[in-house]
């Protein structure tokens, strides 16, 4: 994992190419983690090639479902994964645990699979997002260490809307030994202070929000550099 701000923070940017993922790394002053959604590439060897661009400007590549957390894309994102050795890959919970022992299966260098999940609106509870099931969060949390996931990624969360369920989530994944928690959805220069703040104090090794739809220029498709900086200037004023 990445160098980290604060010794906690990282930030996933979507990048159009190598040139865009450069610049967004230094306006994020290297505590981002670049990547693609499956579901903007019309082949696994165009995604696949996007990846591998993307890594000659650094180590780790996130692969994300796309479609607002599109669940039906989980194999696109392992068959991309799986041609690419990105690092970090978006799974729904009920695939991560499969699609982490698949690929070390493989051969490939250890790749870190987050579990996806949604909120309910109800501190203490979540949703899985594939079957739409209602579960603690102590049992989830209990699951989901049991079969070895690393990270489990909260969306959406509509910005603060949900966050006392994210910071709850946050602790209790943090005290059963889960490594890392990544929020996503509506996420901007808004609300990322009292999103970091709710679990600053929280004694977790990673917490990763992803911020695509409020930084991603609409006709280019480029994340904007300024809007990355935008936010790591309030993240670095804390």
């Amino acid at each position: 994992m990445k160098e980290k701000l604060y010794d906690k923070f990282l930030f996933n940017f979507i990048a159009r190419d190598a040139a865009n993922a450069a610049a967004v790394m230094e306006a994020g002053s290297g505590y981002v983690i670049p990547g693609i959604v499956s579901d903007n590439y019309d082949s696994i060897d165009a995604a696949t090639k996007k990846v591998i661009e993307l890594k000659t400007i650094t180590d780790m590549v996130s692969i994300g479902l796309g479609g607002g957390g599109k669940t039906a894309n989980c194999r696109k994102v392992l068959d991309i994964a799986v041609a690419s050795d990105p690092g970090h890959i978006n799974q729904p919970f009920e695939t991560a645990a499969y699609t982490k022992g698949f690929l070390d299966g493989k051969g490939t260098r250890k790749q870190l699979a987050n579990a996806l999940i949604q909120p309910t609106g109800e501190i203490g509870k979540i949703r899985l997002a594939n079957s739409g099931s209602i579960i603690k969060v102590e049992q989830f949390i209990d699951i989901a260490a049991s079969l070895g996931i690393e990270s489990i990624k909260m969306m959406p969360i509509k910005g603060n809307q949900h966050l006392d369920e994210l910071i709850y989530l946050t602790k209790v994944a943090a005290a059963k030994g889960i490594r890392g928690v990544e929020p996503a959805g509506g996420i901007d220069a808004s609300n990322i202070k009292d999103i970091v703040m709710g679990v600053m104090a929280i004694d977790i090794e990673f917490f990763m929000p992803h911020i695509f739809g409020s930084t991603i220029d609409k006709i280019t498709g480029e994340t904007i550099p300024s809007k990355v900086n935008e936010i790591m200037e309030i993240m670095e004023g804390l």
